[in-house]
């Protein structure tokens, strides 16, 4: 396991866009990535709708994938062997991106690790909520994601 919680992010993300064709395509980026916080980014051109803003559903992808990268990030800290997935989320789109973007991901409130990982080591799963937000022009985001995602232990991870 790599020490440096930068050199994870560094790590992961080139997994996302070697792993995951969707997230090269958008030309995914770290932006920044912090104990309980992570931004990933994207640029406009590969991401641009016909009326020339940010597609919708690259801003739901930008956000998912911000969502499930600071959870696997912590799980990656901690040596935790899991696969992440979606359990459910609710995306809202509040106003057009007319340039290049980011998705802001943190745990909801309410959230913590603490118990995301205390109900891991007992029943080999565990489940954490993560809000999403893509900044938008002025203090209103332009869209955000609500999220649930969820952990498991790979078979033979203790």
């Amino acid at each position: 396991m790599t020490a440096d919680p930068q050199l994870l992010a560094d790590d992961l993300l080139r997994f996302i866009r070697d792993k995951i064709p969707l997230a090269r395509a958008m030309d995914l980026r770290l932006h920044h990535y912090g104990h309980d916080t992570l931004a990933l980014a994207a640029p406009l051109a590969p991401n641009v709708n016909d009326k020339g803003c940010a597609f919708g559903g690259s801003l739901a992808s930008l956000m998912t994938l911000a969502g499930w990268a600071l959870v696997e990030l912590e799980l990656q800290r901690r040596g935790e062997d899991c696969d992440v997935f979606v359990g459910d989320s609710h995306v809202r789109y509040l106003e057009p991106v007319w340039n290049d973007f980011r998705a802001e991901a943190r745990l909801s409130e309410g959230a913590g690790f603490t118990t995301f990982f205390a109900t891991l080591a007992e029943r080999g799963k565990a489940r954490i909520d993560v809000r999403c937000v893509v900044p938008g022009s002025g203090e209103r985001p332009a869209a955000t994601l609500e999220a649930r995602f969820v952990a498991k232990r790979r078979a033979g991870a203790q």
